[in-house]
């Protein structure tokens, strides 16, 4: 019984941990994505 208890506690530490990373790669795309728009729109107005 205590090896599944184990096993349960172990799984909810990895889907925290996974959501945990997610959350960290959200963040970092979302601020490449800003600067890519950034260029973007720099690069927009220096073109005629």
């Amino acid at each position: 019984m205590r090896y599944l208890i184990a096993a349960y506690f172990a799984v909810w530490i990895v889907l925290f941990l996974y959501v945990l990373t997610i959350e960290r790669r959200l963040a970092h795309l979302s601020r490449e994505l800003k600067l890519l728009r950034e260029v973007v729109k720099k690069s927009k107005g220096l073109s005629p």
